[in-house]
């Protein structure tokens, strides 16, 4: 048994020390690849009639995009799937594509993603006590709740004025944009933090911090 968790250990530890050393080209095709999955998993979609902003399986992919890339190139995934779904490939949700998406009522929370990438790939990538499940459970809540949502509930809000004349008030803003996505974003959330915990390697390679911290990485 300890044999079979060491040599889990040591392949989870050596991916992802092979995936920061490859050239910019392989992590470009990583960054698309991930891209892709985010496009896919867009299409899992739940219309809600009182809003045009649906429940998709998307933000999953995005919070995973930064731990499974890293800090810059997670960011970079969503920055491809927003550039390549505006030139009209259709990717996002519902099969949609083109720059009337970007500008639209969920446009917002596109913006988000990129923010909700890098800020996520930067802790799991630098600090090893990130990759613990709790302390990542309460980044992917703020990534999910603030990093996304806020963008997400203005670019909604400016949407409903222009198309309205008037913007919306925060109970009605929230109502079409935040509350209907709770539960479903706080599973997610938790999905998220259990895979982080599992694949992310609790020992340090080069450019980390809290090395002393990492002495006492099998507690996580």
């Amino acid at each position: 048994m300890n044999v079979t968790l060491n040599n889990y250990y040591k392949k989870r530890f050596d991916f992802f020390k092979w995936r920061s050393h490859q050239s910019l080209v392989y992590k470009a095709v990583m960054a698309f690849f991930m891209a892709c999955i985010t496009g896919m998993m867009a299409q899992i979609i739940i219309p809600l009639p009182w809003t045009p902003v649906p429940i998709t399986a998307q933000t999953f992919a995005v919070l995973i995009a930064g731990i499974v890339l890293g800090r810059y190139w997670g960011g970079l995934s969503q920055v491809m799937y927003i550039g390549i779904g505006i030139l009209g490939v259709p990717w996002f949700a519902g099969m949609t594509g083109g720059y009337e998406i970007a500008l639209g009522a969920t446009g917002g929370y596109l913006i988000g993603f990129v923010l909700a990438s890098l800020f996520l790939g930067h802790f799991a990538d630098k600090y090893i006590r990130a990759r613990s499940f709790t302390t990542m459970f309460g980044l992917m809540i703020f990534a999910s709740f603030v990093l996304i949502y806020v963008p997400g509930l203005i670019g909604l809000g400016l949407w409903i004025s222009t198309t309205t004349g008037s913007f919306p008030g925060i109970w009605q803003l929230l109502a079409m944009g935040l509350i209907p996505f709770v539960i479903g974003d706080l599973i997610k959330v938790a999905g998220a933090s259990a895979f982080t915990k599992v694949i992310m390697p609790k020992e340090p390679f080069e450019g980390e911090v809290d090395i002393e911290q990492s002495k006492n990485w099998r507690v996580f």
